[in-house]
């Protein structure tokens, strides 16, 4: 029997559901939050070969698959609700969990139902979602190694793009090839639509930093500047983002190490602070709040 390509109903809210071979796991909730870690696994099995294709990035994102879990516990810990999880296990030279299936498998075809599960892992959240009549967020958890500490909320603009004034990205129309575009253009409050979800008030960048968490973009760091490394959003954004009309909207949460990621300390520190960010987030733009 061929193994499956997808968590196998019906799903149980709470419960941990794999892969065949145990590379990736998902565990469904209730919440419209799915959050996501494909770049955090450590498991490195010797019959699974490394990847090997031109411009492979191997490297992991050191302690994001621990980061991701504490916001997960957090936000059940404070809701009584629980988020959707996804979790890569398998190590990043093994199997990327944000490129596409020849790049994530690195061409090891035994890794192609992994890749699907993981991706239809993503859309049974997702359908979960939009079954209870909400719309709601992915958050990709990542983390990068460059010179500024601070967040860099990536949403499918390049820097370039960014460094233009407000006026000139709403001319453009760039908010539309976002992994927010959804919401960018029918937010319940229209002084959140277009740039606003960027670098407004209520975008989740400002809210980070009103939390006392760099964040770029948003009302105080607009935009990256000329020559500062940015990330801006990858496969995961792109495939399950709002940009094709979906229940969900998108964006790549790339974390600096210390006083993020470094220690348990430090991730639940800043597990809190991103939930009570995202609470925020959630209950004014898409009208969610706690369950009593």
């Amino acid at each position: 029997m061929a193994a499956p390509t997808a968590p196998v109903g019906p799903l149980t809210v709470g419960q941990l559901y794999t892969d065949a071979a145990g590379f990736v796991e998902y565990t469904p909730g209730t919440a419209p939050l799915v959050l996501v870690a494909p770049h955090g696994g450590t498991l490195a099995p010797s019959g699974v070969p490394d990847r090997s294709c031109g411009g492979c990035v191997t490297a992991a994102d050191l302690n994001t698959q621990e980061l991701t879990r504490a916001v997960a516990d957090t936000f059940l810990a404070r809701t009584g609700v629980r988020p959707h999880l996804i979790i890569n296990r398998l190590h990043r030279r093994k199997f990327d969990g944000n490129r596409d299936r020849d790049e994530a498998t690195g061409g090891t075809r035994a890794l192609d139902t992994t890749w699907l599960w993981m991706h239809a892992a993503i859309d049974s959240a997702r359908q979960r979602v939009r079954l209870a009549s909400l719309r709601g967020l992915l958050v990709d958890v990542h983390g990068h190694g460059h010179d500024i500490p601070r967040l860099e909320l990536g949403y499918l603009l390049s820097a370039t793009s960014l460094r233009q004034d407000d006026a000139s990205l709403t001319a453009t129309a760039a908010m539309g090839a976002s992994s927010m575009a959804r919401l960018a253009s029918d937010a319940r409050q229209p002084g959140d639509r277009g740039v606003a979800l960027l670098r407004g008030p209520n975008s989740l960048g400002a809210l980070l930093v009103a939390r006392g968490v760099p964040a770029v973009p948003s009302p105080t760091d607009p935009a990256p500047r000329t020559g500062d490394d940015y990330f801006s959003g990858g496969y995961n954004t792109e495939r399950h983002g709002s940009l094709n009309g979906t229940a969900l909207d998108a964006v790549q949460v790339e974390s600096h190490f210390a006083g993020i990621r470094d220690s348990a300390a430090a991730r639940g520190a800043f597990a809190a602070k991103l939930v009570d960010a995202l609470l925020v987030f959630l209950e004014r733009h898409y009208g969610w709040t706690r369950q009593p």
